[in-house]
């Protein structure tokens, strides 16, 4: 099984492009844990170090459908501002998302078509008399490039190798883009108020925890109290 899942900012502030790569953090940690292969296939840095806009990953695994139940959604995040110190506001909100009917581009040597061809202008003796230039075509996609920058036809098919899969890829990310255009467009702004994850704190926990045990203390004191009442 194979998801494409989108962590984004939205169009929040530099706040949420914070919270944003914490929570990508976060996430990829528990894709590993749950041994689920991944892989970043694009991602948008954010307007300061360490943030980030947005970012897509692919997952490979079984049964994503129960794991990506508890992170699809809109997450929160508590907490002051570290970028505006005098901000009022303390929560932060982003969005993940599953890009849905997109299946990622792959890209083998063995889709590839090969032609030979005398390369034209100038380049040296063997050009016009020997089948130097090559081009190579991508059958899943039709993409095709031309090479003959070199005398040799070897050298030449390696170019064109590079050149189509990096055609072939820019063709994937141009189609990764729109499609997350469309999904944001449907989501104008991240759902709020019902967020599926809340972290808190400068070091991003979950779902934070007052771990003082106070509260705890004051009861089993109470209870002491009145068995001791009990026993007289």
């Amino acid at each position: 099984m194979e998801k494409i899942i989108q962590i984004t900012s939205g169009r929040g502030p530099l706040e949420c492009q914070w919270v944003t790569a914490k929570v990508l953090k976060v996430f990829l940690e528990e894709v590993k844990n749950n041994n689920t292969a991944y892989e970043i296939i694009h991602r948008e840095n954010g307007d300061e170090n360490l943030t980030l806009k947005s970012v897509t990953i692919l997952l490979k695994g079984k049964d994503l459908d129960a794991f990506l139940k508890t992170w699809l959604g809109s997450i929160c995040w508590t907490g002051k501002s570290t970028f505006r110190k005098l901000h009022k506001r303390s929560n932060w909100f982003i969005g993940v998302f599953e890009l849905e009917g997109l299946e990622k581009i792959s890209f083998s040597e063995k889709d590839i078509q090969f032609q030979t061809t005398r390369s034209q202008g100038s380049g040296g003796q063997n050009v016009n008399k020997v089948n130097t230039a090559v081009r190579a075509v991508h059958v899943p996609t039709g993409e095709s490039v031309f090479a003959q920058d070199s005398r040799s036809q070897l050298e030449n098919k390696k170019l064109a190798v590079m050149r189509l899969k990096e055609k072939v890829t820019g063709l994937y990310i141009r189609q990764l883009e729109k499609r997350m255009q469309d999904t944001w467009n449907n989501h104008l702004q991240v759902q709020r108020g019902n967020p599926v994850r809340t972290f808190s704190g400068t070091d991003f926990k979950k779902n934070y925890q007052d771990k003082s045990f106070k509260k705890q203390r004051n009861i089993l004191k109470k209870e002491l109290k009145n068995n001791r009442y009990d026993l007289n």
